[in-house]
C-alpha cells in the first residue's frame, strides 16, 4: 500500500514535470541590462534579465563563447534577476550570458540560448584598494589573522607585500595572488609586532600608482592556559536535565575550550574536541538514565592546557513517553511548539521583537553562533540574523528534584529591509501598457499601483494599464517600510507607427518614432529593432530618418518586428509593428 505522504509526493513530482514541460523557448528571460548585442559595457556593470513566472531560481554562467563558463560557472542566484560581478568583468571581451531555469526538485533545468555583449577596453591602470581586515592602526590582532581587501575598479590581480618595517618584505615579498581579495600568510605572524602591509592592484596596463600601506600590531603570545572545572552540572551530579546548560570556570589567557563528551570514560561519541569560544554551551540533548563523561581543555595560540582531568554527571529518568494503563494513551511531559522555522526581522531597525505563541512553563532563546542565551521568556529581541536555538519546557518534580522537559528546535532569523525600486519597465500589449518594477533588497515584497493603501499583490507586474504617469508602491511584508517610484514616461505607444511600406514610393518608406505634439520635445535616446526570433537587426537614432527596412544591405522580409525604445531618463517601452511591401 502506498502511504498518503508518498502519494502526495508523487502528485507533486507529476505536477512539476507537467509544469516544466509547459515551459517553451519563449519563456526564457532576455537581458535587460546590458541589452543583447550592446558594446562598450562597463566592466563593473550589473547583469539583469526579466523575471519568468514559475521559475524557482536562475543559474547564470558567463564565458567568452556561447554557453561558456570560464568566467562564471553555473552560479545559482535564487529568485533574483540581477547579478553583480564581485571581481568585475574582463575588459575588451565578448561576454556570453547563459541563463538556466531551475524549476523544482528533480525536474531538469531549462538552459536558455546565450546572449552577448562586449565590455569596454580599459586603457588605464586600476586605482588603489581599501582594506577590510585588519583595519589600519588596529591593535591586539591575532597572529593567525588573514589579510583581506576590497575590489579595486579595473583590477585583474593584486600584489601583496608584508613586512615588519615600513615598505618591508621580510614576511611576503610582492607575491602575485591573481584576482583574489584575501591572503592567508603561510605561517603565523610574529607576536607583539607592528606589521606593514601593501596591496597593489594591477591590470594589463600596469599596476596602480604607489598605494599607501597600512600597519597593525599583533597581540602578545599568551602563556599556555591552566585547566578548568565544571560549574554546572557539578562533577558527580545526578538528575541532571536532559538539555542542561553546561558551564565551566573561565580561564585567564584562554581563547577557547575544546570539549569532549561520551557515555563511557573511553569514548567521545557525543562531542569530540568541539571548540567553544565561551565557557558555556546549551546545544546538546542527552539521553535519560545515563552517566556522561566530560573533558574540557582550554587553549590559546600558544597551545593547549596540560593534564586536564575528566569529570562526569548523570541525567534524570526522562520526560516520557508515559502510558495511561486505563486508556493505553501515550503522553509526554514536553510541550508542543508552533514557532515557525523562519522568522524575518527588519534590517534597518535597531532590533526586532518576537513573542512565542507556545504555552509552557519556561522558555530559552540561544544565539547559536555566539553561544549565549538572549532571553528566558516567551518574548525575545533579535539584534542580528542567524540561527537560534529555541527551547520551550515544562517543569515537574521527582523526589523534590525539579526536572525540565523541553522541546527544542532551531529557528533561522532572516533579515528583511525596505525595498528599493531601481527601475520600472513599460511594455505595450494589445490590452494596454504593462508596468514591471525591478526591486532590490533582502525581504519579501508586495506591490500596489497608484494607491499606497493597496490593494497589494505579490506579482511585480501590472497589466492593462492606461497610458500616462503611474506610481508603483513596493511594501515589505514584514512591515519594514514602503518604497515608491513614479513613471514619467513620455514614450507613448501611439508615438510608434504600427506599420511601414519601404517600397520606394516616398510614402511610409521609413519607420521612426513620432513624438506626440502634446508631449513636448523628443526624449528618446535610442531604439533597437528585433526580428521575431529576438535577433537584433537594427539600431536607429531618433533624430534620423529611421529604419529603411534593410538588414545587412538586403531588404528584410515582410513580417512583424519588435522594438525597444530607451528614453534619456532610462525609461523603457516595448512594442511591435509590421513591415509590408
Amino acid at each position: 500500500m502506498i502511504s498518503f505522504r508518498k502519494t502526495y509526493r508523487l502528485i507533486i513530482v507529476l505536477v512539476l514535470l507537467v509544469s516544466s514541460q509547459g515551459l517553451k523557448a519563449q519563456d526564457c528571460p532576455l537581458l535587460t541590462l546590458p541589452l543583447n548585442g550592446s558594446t562598450d559595457i562597463a566592466i563593473t556593470s550589473a547583469i539583469s534579465w526579466n523575471a519568468v513566472p514559475g521559475v524557482t531560481a536562475y543559474i547564470i554562467s558567463l564565458g567568452t563563447t556561447p554557453g561558456g563558463t570560464e568566467i562564471l560557472n553555473g552560479l545559482n542566484v535564487g529568485s533574483a534577476s540581477t547579478y553583480n560581478p564581485l571581481l568585475g568583468l574582463p575588459d575588451n571581451t565578448q561576454i556570453y550570458v547563459t541563463i538556466s531555469l531551475f524549476i523544482f526538485g528533480n525536474v531538469t533545468n531549462i538552459i536558455c540560448a546565450s546572449e552577448t555583449f562586449r565590455t569596454v577596453n580599459v586603457t588605464v591602470p586600476p586605482g588603489c584598494t581599501t582594506f577590510d581586515n585588519p583595519l589600519n592602526g588596529a591593535t591586539d590582532v591575532s597572529i593567525e589573522t588573514d589579510i583581506s581587501w576590497n575590489y579595486a575598479t579595473f583590477a585583474t590581480g593584486y600584489l601583496v607585500s608584508i613586512g615588519t618595517t615600513p615598505n618591508g618584505t621580510d614576511i611576503t615579498n610582492n607575491i602575485d595572488l591573481g584576482n583574489n581579495l584575501s591572503y592567508d600568510p603561510p605561517s603565523d605572524l610574529p607576536p607583539n609586532t607592528t606589521i606593514f602591509v601593501r596591496v597593489t592592484p594591477y591590470n594589463e596596463n600596469n599596476p596602480s600608482p604607489t598605494c599607501a600601506e597600512i600597519s597593525f600590531t599583533t597581540a602578545e603570545l599568551a602563556p599556555i592556559p591552566l585547566c578548568t572545572s565544571l560549574i554546572s552540572p557539578a562533577n558527580g551530579a545526578i538528575n541532571v536535565p536532559l538539555t542542561p546548560r553546561i558551564e565551566w570556570n573561565a580561564v585567564p589567557d584562554a581563547t577557547g575550550y575544546r570539549v569532549s563528551i561520551g557515555n563511557s570514560a573511553a569514548e567521545r561519541n557525543i562531542l569530540d574536541n568541539a571548540p567553544f569560544s565561551t565557557n558555556a554551551t546549551t546545544v546538546i540533548d542527552f539521553e535519560p538514565n545515563t552517566t556522561f563523561f566530560i573533558t574540557i581543555v582550554p587553549f590559546n595560540a600558544t597551545g593547549d592546557a596540560v593534564g586536564c582531568i575528566q569529570e562526569s554527571f548523570s541525567t534524570i529518568p526522562g520526560c516520557g513517553p508515559y502510558i495511561d494503563e486505563s486508556t493505553g494513551a501515550v503522553s509526554f511531559l514536553n510541550p508542543t511548539t508552533v514557532v515557525p522555522d523562519v522568522i524575518e526581522i527588519c534590517l534597518d531597525a535597531p532590533s526586532a521583537s518576537y513573542t512565542s505563541p507556545d504555552s509552557a512553563e519556561g522558555y530559552r532563546w540561544t544565539n547559536i553562533r555566539r553561544g549565549s542565551i538572549i532571553s528566558t521568556t516567551a518574548e525575545v529581541t533579535f539584534s542580528e540574523p542567524g540561527q537560534y536555538r529555541y527551547e520551550v519546557f515544562n517543569i515537574f518534580s521527582v523526589a523534590d528534584i525539579f526536572i525540565e522537559c523541553p522541546t527544542v528546535k532551531t529557528v533561522t532569523v532572516l533579515a528583511s529591509e525596505v525595498p528599493k525600486i531601481n527601475d520600472i519597465k513599460v511594455s505595450e500589449t494589445s490590452l494596454g501598457l504593462t508596468l514591471e518594477a525591478f526591486v532590490a533588497g533582502s525581504g519579501s515584497y508586495e506591490y500596489a499601483l497608484d494607491d499606497i493603501n493597496g490593494p497589494y499583490q505579490d506579482d511585480n507586474r501590472f497589466t492593462g494599464v492606461s497610458p500616462g504617469d503611474h506610481t508603483i508602491y513596493a511594501r515589505d511584508k514584514n512591515g519594514c517600510g514602503i518604497a515608491e517610484r513614479t513613471t514619467e514616461n513620455e514614450l507613448n505607444p501611439n508615438s510608434f507607427p504600427k506599420f511601414f511600406t519601404p517600397n520606394g514610393d516616398g510614402v511610409n518608406d521609413f519607420w521612426q518614432y513620432i513624438p506626440l505634439l502634446d508631449k513636448g520635445q523628443l526624449n528618446v535616446s535610442t531604439i533597437f529593432i528585433f526580428n521575431r526570433f529576438g535577433v537584433l537587426i537594427a539600431q536607429i537614432d531618433p533624430t534620423s530618418q529611421g529604419w529603411n527596412g534593410l538588414h545587412n544591405g538586403r531588404p528584410a522580409p515582410e513580417s512583424d518586428y519588435w522594438f525597444t525604445a530607451i528614453s534619456t531618463e532610462n525609461e523603457y517601452i516595448n512594442g511591435h509593428f509590421s513591415l509590408k511591401r
